[in-house]
């Protein structure tokens, strides 16, 4: 549960929850703001498309976490929200919701340092799309995203959702992986990925 425990009492039986299949849309871009959700089970994408149909995934929310805490300051919702795979929100009327964090200022305090961590990663996500090369592109990625310890990266969801991620085509990862993997940067398993030692972290 994301919120403190005084908030408990006041914001769970303003909510209600509901199940999504994967791809299936939570909300649209343009759609007024009356809801914000938690995200209970699974992982739910903000993403957006260019003119030319190009998905842009500006954030991807997990168990445990608030989805689109910025809409709590917006009109309409700015983005698409989408499934990336079965999942589970509760929904917060918009209204209540702000009123309860008002009265509550550990609630503040935590809707504050989860925009500043979107606010972090999406700088990261620009650096990395500021990067020209798809094999730096990758590797700085992984060297970001590895434990310090085990040199271990662990991709959930589909590579395709990654791909989006880092601003690549599907097809254009999967090469990227492959050279690194022939080059012996990094060993591929299931659902991780190992940096070797010679790639610093």
């Amino acid at each position: 549960m994301w919120y403190a425990e005084p908030l408990r009492g006041t914001l769970e039986p303003l909510a209600h929850v509901r199940k999504l299949s994967r791809n299936e849309y939570l909300f649209r871009q343009g759609e007024v703001v009356s809801t914000i959700y938690e995200v209970l089970a699974g992982r739910l994408r903000m993403e957006r498309r260019t003119l030319d149909d190009h998905l842009v995934v500006l954030y991807t929310a997990r168990e445990g976490e608030l989805f689109a805490e910025s809409s709590l300051f917006a009109d309409i919702y700015h983005c698409d929200a989408v499934a990336a795979s079965q999942a589970r929100v509760r929904a917060y009327p918009k209204q209540q919701f702000l009123t309860a964090l008002r009265a509550t200022p550990s609630g503040w305090e935590y809707v504050t340092s989860r925009l500043a961590h979107q606010l972090q990663r999406l700088r990261t996500q620009m650096e990395l799309r500021n990067i020209r090369s798809a094999r730096e592109r990758v590797l700085q990625f992984l060297r970001l995203n590895a434990d310090a310890t085990e040199r271990i990266v662990r991709i959930e969801g589909d590579l395709q959702d990654l791909a989006a991620e880092l601003g690549l085509s599907r097809e254009a990862l999967y090469r990227t992986l492959a050279r690194l993997e022939g080059e012996g940067a990094i060993v591929r398993n299931r659902n991780t990925i190992v940096l070797e030692k010679s790639q610093s972290i």
